[in-house]
């Protein structure tokens, strides 16, 4: 009886160390692609959107998809890429469920940055740009918001480089320029997640309000030039 006593204890000790460190076992082997911190408070985007879409929007989608890419990738040859290398293969190779999730990172990831430092004009060369192929600036964000409007359902409306001309792109679902070998300098979110606690089902209005009161056009600029 004393040795199954102390059989049975080390045996519960054995269980009891590797829930112990099971934990910490699995958070050494670090996922493959995280998720960039958000570059300001949540409240920061406020009113044209709100602190509640914006932890929505980049706490629970945005972090979902880099939570389903390292699912999906684990042991593939995609875990070793640059994220921006996954979108365009897996759009090339069909792997479909993996380029959904890519590319959503991926577009994220400039949604977020483009609002950092707050409004801004676009001054410069990028300008100059804008006048050559829209008229003017006004031009440019009346066919974005009339673009973001036209994509049916999900999507996106892009502002992208061709050459040293600009093209507005809308494209449904995650679709991004990136993956079409174009240079994405500007992405709106057109999915309901990204405008329906604030805007219910007025786009039009979220489009218009984010270029208008939140796109630093500076940083966009500075796309366009590199």
């Amino acid at each position: 009886m004393q040795m199954n006593r102390r059989h049975v204890l080390a045996l519960s000790g054995a269980a009891a160390a590797t829930t112990l460190f099971a934990p910490a076992i699995r958070a050494s082997a670090a996922a493959p692609f995280k998720q960039p911190e958000l570059p300001y408070a949540e409240e920061a985007l406020a009113p044209a959107i709100s602190a509640r879409t914006v932890g929505l929007h980049y706490g629970k989608h945005h972090a979902g998809y880099f939570k389903k890419l390292n699912t999906l990738v684990e042991k593939t040859p995609y875990a070793d890429l640059p994220l921006e290398e996954v979108v365009v293969r897996a759009k090339k190779g069909g792997d479909t469920a993996i380029f959904n999730n890519a590319a959503q990172a991926w577009n994220h990831n400039l949604y977020w940055q483009q609002f950092k430092g707050g409004y801004t004009a676009p001054k410069g060369e990028f300008l100059k740009a804008i006048e050559s192929s829209f008229g003017g600036f006004d031009d440019l964000k009346k066919k974005m918001t009339a673009e973001g409007d036209n994509v049916f359902g999900t999507g996106w409306v892009w502002l992208t480089k061709d050459g040293e001309k600009l093209s507005i792109v809308g494209m449904q679902d995650a679709g991004d320029p990136l993956a079409e070998g174009k240079k994405a300098l500007l992405g709106i979110d057109v999915w309901e997640h990204a405008y329906y606690l604030d805007y219910e089902n007025r786009r039009p209005e979220h489009v218009a309000a984010v270029l208008g009161k939140l796109v630093n056009w500076e940083f966009v600029g500075e796309q366009f030039q590199a």
